[in-house]
């Protein structure tokens, strides 16, 4: 007999797992991939803006710098502080609040552009999130992604640490996000034009090593895959993550850079039918 998977409790795993470790840190090195989404989508000053998973605010205040009316929801508190002061440090007028990205409450057609950053793409139920994100922005508005893809580096992070600490059965790998047939999928006939681009960021380290210790100490799905393992095991893991950079790596002067492919996506919301 097949149990069907609980979601509310998978969300529940994933806040505590993002309030793990410092996920400000991993973002602040992934802030440009932000920068680039906001400018792909083209953003005029005063537009209202949502920002969904917005988790310490890096399209949030992206999207600020372009002088629109920017609201960011995440349902982790503490990221939403991180954000909160960055943006203050900034001197940027954005509105953080806390909220789950499948039930967001915003009346239809509230924003005339809906950003995620490798945000949205963690949400458990895949196709409600697409539905809310699409639900909010209004008709002729824009709906931009960037989400990791199976194929990339984090994709094949996330198959390394799963071979360890596997996840719930039965639920849809985030980096489905990442193809442009399942966003296409996920996003329906309620957008018309949609462009998907494939990019690249690229992760800098000196060693090896010093990544996977980064990431253990820092990306909350990393730090509780190391605390599920028993203590005999973790060595094993942490040998995985040195490999996966050294195979990765694409530097020639004795430092690491990891080319991490994501999907960039930009769609315009349908018009209403006549």
């Amino acid at each position: 007999m097949t149990t069907a998977l609980d979601l509310t409790a998978v969300k529940a795993r994933q806040q505590v797992t993002w309030a793990s470790g410092d996920y400000g840190a991993v973002a602040a090195l992934i802030h440009p991939i932000s920068e680039w989404l906001v400018a792909a989508a083209d953003l005029s000053a005063g537009a209202r803006v949502l920002d969904v998973a917005t988790g310490t605010g890096n399209a949030a205040i992206a999207a600020a710098r372009c002088g629109c009316l920017v609201t960011g929801v995440d349902y982790v508190p503490e990221l939403l502080e991180r954000g909160n002061a960055r943006a203050e440090a900034e001197r940027l007028p954005v509105n953080f609040v806390t909220g789950d990205a499948e039930r967001l409450t915003y009346a239809d057609g509230s924003f005339d552009a809906v950003l995620s950053v490798v945000g949205v793409m963690f949400a458990p139920d895949q196709e409600r999130a697409a539905a809310e994100l699409v639900r909010v922005c209004r008709p002729g508005g824009t709906v931009a992604l960037a989400s990791w893809t199976p194929q990339g580096f984090i994709g094949e992070l996330f198959r390394t640490v799963g071979r360890h600490v596997p996840p719930p059965a039965g639920l849809r790998p985030p980096v489905q996000w990442g193809d442009e047939d399942r966003v296409r999928e996920l996003l329906g006939g309620s957008v018309g034009e949609l462009r998907a681009v494939r990019r690249e960021f690229v992760f800098r380290f000196s060693t090896p090593e010093e990544f996977a210790g980064f990431f253990r100490a820092n990306y909350g799905p990393t730090l509780k895959a190391f605390e599920a393992l028993p203590e005999e095991r973790r060595p094993e893991l942490h040998a995985d993550l040195v490999e996966l950079a050294r195979t990765h790596n694409r530097a020639t002067d004795g430092t690491v850079r990891i080319p991490a492919e994501y999907l960039e996506v930009v769609a315009e919301r349908a018009p209403e039918p006549a």
